[in-house]
């Protein structure tokens, strides 16, 4: 028996082992399927939203017209100490490959870069390539600076070359300072821009208001909306849902649009207060900043509505029978036992309404003024209209910075009730 029993000990290990390496491949085929049913979603991902952020990101520190253009003059200048006007040589490669960027079609660009930092740059650039592409090239360096001082005196002067040698470098910080109201002065230290040209930081300022401001006028009204929903019974629900659903099923252009008829001086709404004698003259509802929060609200209610009722549907009724039983009064119950149990809907309202609204760009050109616009607009211009795409892409940037922060606040505030609550 004991000879047995040693015999039959080798076999269960080896069947032990063998199960264990099954086991291993099963699992490893089950992650293998599983990671091939994520695949087509993780790079749908990767393609749609991802790449495109990365892009904006790269896109707004990076600054390649002026290398591109005067690729060897670039390198000369990033050794001047810019103290005093450069060697004759460096003026050699600027005329030498100012007029191949001419012939090259590439002038236009770097021109345009350095405008950016030196309104009027453009033109001397321009009128300096017209005038040494008709003539011949110089043939010695000292030529070449006296032809260039000729086409223009500007090219003896150091501020010129001073713009050229801070754009000069494949990346730059420039479009993300001005973007905060900020810029470089001659000596590299970062200043405050002049009051005349810092209008981003008021803009930003106006962003985040309005959409508070919208953000708590949705939270007012969809609460009661949202508790009505939960205890209401299911035929009148159902019908009170259809209602929050419906805006959803129409163009947020044309519900914009109808927004611009309603609030005119000879809308809906001036003619129904006008007809029962409130008003005696047409309100002004239309260009201006209660237009922007009534078409913004109207967007942003549902989304609100649906963030509470998804966790107020939840909550079960006992609790405030309960705290009415014990002699609560109804509206120390509601507010002491039923609402602290609805603040991760209240949480998730205000953070999607709030990151939904700063971004919208179709309503607030719409419907208001030009001291309502929001950031998006003016990224739409320089993206549509100036093609600044640094300038588009560092603001961007700030917008989406500011979202992901409002993100990570609310993660560690849900985090932070979690834990008190367990």
């Amino acid at each position: 028996m004991e000879l047995a029993v040693e015999n039959n000990g080798p076999s269960l290990k080896d069947e032990s082992r063998e199960l264990k390496i099954r086991l291993r491949r099963s699992q490893r085929r089950q992650k293998m399927k599983a990671l091939l049913l994520v695949a087509p979603l993780f790079l749908f991902t990767l393609i749609v939203f991802i790449t495109p952020i990365a892009l904006m990101m790269v896109r707004s520190v990076e600054s390649p017209e002026v290398q591109n253009a005067f690729p060897e003059t670039s390198k000369a200048l990033m050794q001047w100490q810019a103290t005093e006007l450069p060697s004759v040589d460096i003026y050699a490669l600027m005329v030498q490959e100012i007029r191949q960027s001419w012939a090259d079609k590439t002038l236009s660009q770097a021109a345009q870069r350095i405008n950016y930092e030196d309104p009027g740059f453009r033109s001397l650039l321009t009128r300096t390539a017209r005038q040494l592409s008709r003539g011949s090239a110089p043939k010695t360096a000292a030529e070449a600076k006296a032809l260039l001082i000729k086409t223009n005196a500007q090219w003896g002067e150091l501020p010129t070359w001073q713009v050229i040698k801070n754009t000069a470098p494949a990346y730059t910080s420039y479009y993300l300072l001005t973007s905060l109201d900020l810029q470089k002065n001659a000596q590299g230290d970062i200043v405050a821009a002049p009051e005349d040209q810092g209008i981003y930081v008021n803009i930003f300022l106006r962003t985040l208001w309005i959409a508070f401001v919208v953000t708590m006028i949705c939270l007012v009204l969809g609460f009661p909306l949202a508790h009505l929903l939960a205890n209401a019974p299911s035929k009148y629900a159902n019908l009170l849902m259809i209602g929050v659903l419906l805006p959803f099923w129409t163009s947020l252009l044309v519900r914009t649009s109808a927004w611009v008829v309603v609030l005119q001086k000879n809308g809906l709404i001036n003619g129904l207060l006008e007809s029962i004698g409130l008003i005696n003259e047409p309100l002004i509802l239309l260009f201006n900043r209660p237009g922007v929060y009534i078409g913004l609200v109207h967007i942003l209610l549902p989304f609100m509505v649906l963030s509470l009722y998804s966790v107020m549907k939840s909550i079960p009724g006992t609790y405030m029978r309960a705290a009415l039983s014990l002699g609560a009064h109804p509206v120390v119950a509601f507010f002491k036992v039923y609402v602290p149990q609805t603040l991760p809907g209240v949480a998730a309202g205000f953070l999607l309404c709030f990151i939904m609204s700063i971004g919208y760009y179709i309503t607030p050109a719409l419907i208001g003024s030009p001291q309502d616009q929001m950031i998006s607009y003016f990224i739409a211009y320089y993206t549509n209209n100036v093609i600044n795409w640094g300038m588009a892409s560092a603001l961007g940037a700030i917008l989406l910075l500011a979202s992901t922060l409002l993100f990570v606040l609310y993660a560690r505030l849900s985090n932070r009730n979690q834990i008190k609550m367990g």
